[in-house]
């Protein structure tokens, strides 16, 4: 793991593309895309199925290292509608009442509030505000922003491009710290990834073989 202090506040970032928030004991996570393998396949796209089971097994992990007190999902927790998957996210929640599993809702995120509510979710409004940050999916336009709030938030994907000395390079998922925001990377296996321009200033740690590794 690495730490960082990002607006005053100490943030662990996990090689499993997750943030804790020791002060409040709050594990944050983006863009998992829940349901995303099976809508592909019922779309007649050959998706393995045990995308999902890797995925539910890493937030196991992660909710085991850090016994957090909740679970904040920024965005696009579940792909498209109502599938199979959805009841398998139920049973996951139902097995870890100890942790309260709230939802700054993404554009993905369409289900019916009756889903939210079975799955044990706090449905948040799309931008909340808790000490010093803001929290949302999408990074916030220039008008959203409050003064002395820092946005925390997904939708991105980001990831950044290493070059070696022959110039060919490898893209790598990556926390990306800017000036007024931090993107967290998607926690989706089946999800891929957009590039982030590095600006002078910006702080970015890439995710590579279980490790966090500082490149900006």
């Amino acid at each position: 793991m690495e730490s960082v202090h990002i607006a005053g506040e100490a943030l662990l970032l996990h090689p499993e593309r997750a943030v804790y928030w020791p002060a409040h004991k709050t594990l944050l996570l983006a863009d998992l895309h829940l349901g995303k393998s099976a809508h592909f396949r019922r779309a007649g796209i050959p998706v393995p199925p045990l995308v999902t089971n890797v995925n539910f097994a890493r937030l196991r992990s992660l909710i085991e290292t850090f016994s957090p007190d909740r679970v904040l999902l920024l965005g696009d927790l579940f792909h498209s509608d109502h599938n199979h998957v959805w009841g398998a996210f139920c049973d996951f929640t139902a097995a870890h009442r100890e942790v309260r599993f709230e939802l700054v809702p993404g554009n993905h995120d369409v289900l019916p509030p009756h889903c939210y509510a079975e799955a044990r979710l706090l449905y948040h409004p799309e931008i909340i505000e808790e000490g010093p940050f803001s929290f949302s999916h999408h990074p916030l336009e220039t008008s959203q922003r409050r003064p002395g709030k820092y946005n925390l938030c997904g939708h991105v994907h980001p990831c950044v491009k290493l070059l070696d000395r022959s110039g060919r390079g490898i893209k790598l998922p990556a926390f990306y710290f800017g000036a007024y925001e931090g993107i967290l990377p998607a926690f989706g296996e089946f999800t891929g990834c957009a590039e982030v321009k590095v600006r002078p200033g910006d702080r970015v740690f890439v995710l590579a073989e279980d490790s966090v590794l500082a490149v900006g």
